[in-house]
């Protein structure tokens, strides 16, 4: 049951954690652009073999965190900061309502799934946003960090990750069409979530 709602919880987290357009999103989008759905695809599933590492870097950080128990609430003090941040982030770029600019670039069907490696490997953000995540949602009294629950964790916000960047391959006309509108809510979304997570590392160091 602990590995079905690891799943299900870290699936969901990093599904909506790259919602807002960004780097390697809009990437995949404009390859949809530029040559075809498939090469976004492609460019999709290189994004997402990524996570997966930067899951598991992510996870394997945080046991050896978690192993010395006064590092726990320093941990979830870093990840309160960092939600903090994130929150004002969010509400900022929502408020600002700039669309992202679109450059048309060629690029060869082949080399879609190593510009997709390539470009998820730029964006370092996940990592520490997988190790709050793991850390935030770790049973208050039991640290279970067997193999099978870092693949579990790491699979799971791939999967998560690639859902999210096939939802931009399939409707990436809409999404570029209404990006400045698109770009708005969906930073608000993500501000709204930074703040339930807040509450929810708020709860874990003081409840």
């Amino acid at each position: 049951m602990h590995e079905v709602n690891l799943f299900i919880i870290t699936f969901f987290a990093a599904l909506v954690g790259v919602i807002p357009p960004g780097l390697v999103n809009m990437a995949v989008a404009k390859t949809c652009v530029d040559i075809n759905k498939k090469a976004g695809k492609y460019k999709a599933f290189g994004a997402a073999s990524v996570v997966f590492v930067q899951a598991l870097i992510a996870i394997l950080i945080a046991k050896e965190i978690l192993k010395n128990p006064e590092f726990k609430d320093n941990i979830l003090l870093v990840g309160l900061f960092v939600l903090s941040v994130l929150l004002v982030y969010f509400i900022i770029s929502a408020r600002r309502q700039k669309p992202t600019p679109l450059e048309h670039k060629s690029a060869k069907l082949t080399k879609s799934f190593m510009n997709g490696v390539v470009i998820s490997g730029l964006n370092v953000f996940p990592i520490p946003y997988f190790v709050v995540i793991s850390t935030l949602f770790t049973p208050q009294n039991h640290i279970d960090f067997t193999w099978t629950t870092k693949l579990i964790f790491s699979l799971s916000a791939a999967l998560g990750s690639l859902t999210t960047f096939l939802l931009y391959v399939y409707f990436f006309d809409k999404i570029i069409k209404q990006n400045k509108l698109f770009k708005t809510y969906s930073n608000y979304f993500m501000a709204a979530l930074m703040l339930c997570l807040l509450l929810i590392t708020l709860y874990r160091l003081y409840g």
